[in-house]
């Protein structure tokens, strides 16, 4: 178990795992906050700082115009890097209601049969309606692009590798065939007591 450490160094985490990146637009002209989930720090992160990093960095550039949500679901583990439904639920409460109203669309990349079937089953009770109507699963990179410009997005690498991965042994898609023989890495970190923490408490 990976000891705690401190606030300013778990911002200083989310900010150099690169979770949250606002770029890029949507073909209705929308700017788009994309979220790489594989990258959350779950065994390190506190839900309190998430949120404060939220309000104070993510939060104001979403106040004022409409925007899309484009969630990398790829390579998320329950034990690694998923923070837990109740915390996922204390942070969905503490979004402003501008912020949600401002929301239009959430890109659900790689939901897998697990994420389906919890929101299936519980999302309308987890989240308001309004945003599981916003809900859009796409289970490959290419149908992306219906509804994201092209070019205009980063797409991590072990997305792409994901993707490839899907084509050719289909019954991933449906839970039937583990993905754990390939192993996907997380970005580089550059301050040695971060990397400590990305290494070994993340991977």
């Amino acid at each position: 178990m990976c000891p705690p450490i401190s606030d300013s160094d778990q911002e200083q985490l989310i900010s150099k795992l690169d979770i949250f990146k606002i770029h890029g637009k949507d073909k209705r002209g929308f700017k788009i906050l994309r979220i790489v989930a594989k990258n959350f720090p779950g065994r390190v992160l506190s839900v309190q700082v998430l949120k404060k990093y939220l309000e104070e960095k993510v939060y104001p550039r979403l106040a004022r115009k409409p925007f899309s949500v484009l969630y990398l679901h790829t390579g998320v583990q329950r034990s690694e890097n998923f923070l837990g439904i109740s915390a996922l639920r204390s942070v969905y409460d503490s979004i402003p209601v501008n912020v949600k109203d401002n929301l239009r669309a959430v890109y659900f990349v790689h939901p897998g049969l697990q994420a389906r079937l919890f929101l299936a089953t519980f999302g309308r009770f987890f989240f308001d309606g309004g945003l599981y109507g916003k809900l859009k699963y796409v289970n490959r990179v290419d149908y992306l692009w219906e509804h994201v410009r092209r070019n205009e997005v980063e797409i991590p690498e072990f997305v792409i590798d994901h993707d490839e991965d899907l084509e050719y042994r289909p019954m991933m898609d449906y839970g039937l065939e583990s993905d754990h023989p390939r192993v996907y890495g997380a970005p580089a970190v550059d301050s040695p007591s971060l990397s400590t923490y990305s290494t070994r408490c993340i991977s």
